[in-house]
């Protein structure tokens, strides 16, 4: 019988591309979602992907039931949002974040922070990872949500929410499509396109650095759409997270992924704040709602008065 996980599971398996990506977006295991959408086809009769080494794509039968899935969730989730407007919880929170957690992780829970919390007003900042530490450290901001795999400030704390695994991103019918993983080695020969924004640049170099190996570097670009479409274009390839991926460029060209050897350290998204800060009630509110979100455990929080 279809439910509501079977919808969602498949909903964020048709528009990640693949699995993996879709069992990292929601944070459960890759074998719940192939169990998810396995029932789901055998309740409709129908088969909704095409599978292959490289991703998931929808077949005729799944485009078509795609529209009405996100139909239902979408009415759910607004029937869900007119019962929970009665919350109590107001006033002002000023959260810092950077380029690459606005662009695409915060925008989602914003909104459903505005449905859930009314009378809760979210001042939001754009600045780069140093500009937020001083001003978390300075009492400007209450609280951040950043990239914490980049944060090493002993003052703040902070609370990793989602780990988004880095990989390599080629364009279609690329020779590296054949392999399950590909070596370092093998990846110096192609041209490289490094993304400049939340110290992509510095990170990138410094797992090429373990290898004792550079990159053939053929444009730094601070713009993931423009990455997006070089390598969509074939014209260079690059390593970076699943959250920042889509299987499609601008054009409409297709993008692959392949794993690293060895793999790299991913791309952890989360909170941060200064330490030994007292939350207030709204900020309580927001910090509570991201753990609830992807099931962290819950520890006490103290309110100021």
């Amino acid at each position: 019988m279809i439910n509501l996980r079977h919808l969602k599971y498949f909903v964020a398996t048709a528009e990640s591309g693949q699995v993996s990506r879709a069992a990292t977006l929601l944070s459960i295991s890759q074998s719940s979602v192939t169990g998810a959408i396995r029932d789901l086809e055998a309740d409709l009769g129908a088969e909704l992907f095409q599978r292959s080494a490289h991703g998931m794509e929808l077949t005729e039968a799944g485009r078509e039931f795609l529209s009405s899935a996100r139909e239902i969730l979408e009415k759910l989730e607004e029937a869900t949002k007119l019962t929970r407007r009665h919350s109590t919880v107001s006033g002002v929170i000023t959260l810092a974040t950077t380029y690459t957690v606005i662009g695409y992780f915060l925008p989602y829970h914003l909104d459903r922070l505005a449905h859930l919390y009314p009378g809760l007003e979210i001042r939001l900042y754009e600045l780069n990872r140093e500009s937020i530490e001083e001003g978390l450290l300075s009492n400007r901001f209450d609280i951040a949500v950043l990239l914490t795999s980049n944060l090493n400030n002993p003052e703040l704390d902070s609370e990793t929410l989602l780990r988004s695994n880095r990989r390599l991103w080629i364009p279609n019918n690329h020779r590296f499509q054949r392999e399950r993983k590909i070596g370092f080695d093998d990846i110096a020969e192609e041209d490289y396109i490094m993304l400049t924004v939340d110290e992509a640049a510095h990170t990138t170099m410094k797992y090429w650095s373990l290898r004792q190996l550079q990159p053939q570097v053929r444009l730094r670009t601070s713009s993931v759409e423009a990455v997006r479409s070089m390598v969509a274009n074939g014209q260079g390839v690059t390593i970076l997270s699943d959250m920042v991926y889509r299987p499609w460029s601008l054009e409409g060209k297709r993008i692959g992924t392949v794993t690293t050897d060895p793999e790299i350290p991913s791309m952890d998204v989360g909170l941060a704040w200064r330490r030994g800060i007292e939350f207030s009630r709204p900020v309580s509110a927001l910090v509570e709602y991201f753990k609830q979100c992807y099931a962290l455990p819950q520890t006490p929080m103290s309110l100021s008065r």
